[in-house]
């Protein structure tokens, strides 16, 4: 049985969920998204919570289950409040600015890198060593996060890369005279 599935995924004031048949579609402040849900899972909506239960006591759709109910809670939380990653960029000379539609970032290679911001995500540079990536998927919101990242992830001699907010790098000793 899952423990994540049996729970309800409330729907809070100013977001609007729609079942039709197969297909959830949520609408909030921040935009709309849309989720086909598989044959084997059942969506309702009762007293503004979704509701999701398996059709069947497959494997597969126990295994669906939790999933399903992650997703549209995802969906949920994404179009009313949105989900944001931060990164850090440490090492001198290392530093980050928004020019239009494009990030430019100068991680210490003899190039500067361009990445071209996608029309569904958001990315700020409060300082030349913050940046911000907000955006109503969190599944794409962690993509460009993790594709930035890779551009010069941290090494664990200095500790110089870009590396998440939340993350800890380990450090190792170096070499010794």
């Amino acid at each position: 049985m899952s423990r994540v599935g049996k729970y309800p995924v409330p729907v809070p004031a100013g977001v609007t969920v729609q079942i039709a048949g197969q297909d959830v579609s949520v609408n909030g402040k921040m935009g709309s998204s849309a989720f086909r849900v598989s044959d084997e899972i059942e969506a309702s909506l009762e007293e503004n919570k979704v509701w999701v239960k398996p059709r069947t006591d497959t494997k597969t759709a126990r295994m669906l289950w939790g999933t399903t109910r992650a997703l549209i809670r995802n969906m949920v939380k994404g179009v009313s409040d949105g989900f944001t990653v931060n990164l850090e960029i440490n090492g001198v000379g290392y530093r980050a600015a928004v020019q239009g539609k494009t990030l430019n970032l100068q991680l210490g290679y003899s190039h500067d890198i361009n990445f071209p911001i996608p029309d569904d995500v958001a990315i700020k540079c409060d300082k030349p060593t913050a940046i911000s990536i907000t955006g109503k998927d969190r599944q794409r919101v962690g993509q460009v996060a993790a594709e930035i990242r890779r551009f010069r992830g941290p090494e664990p001699y200095k500790g110089k890369g870009v590396k998440y907010a939340t993350e800890t790098i380990l450090r190792k000793e170096g070499k010794k005279k």
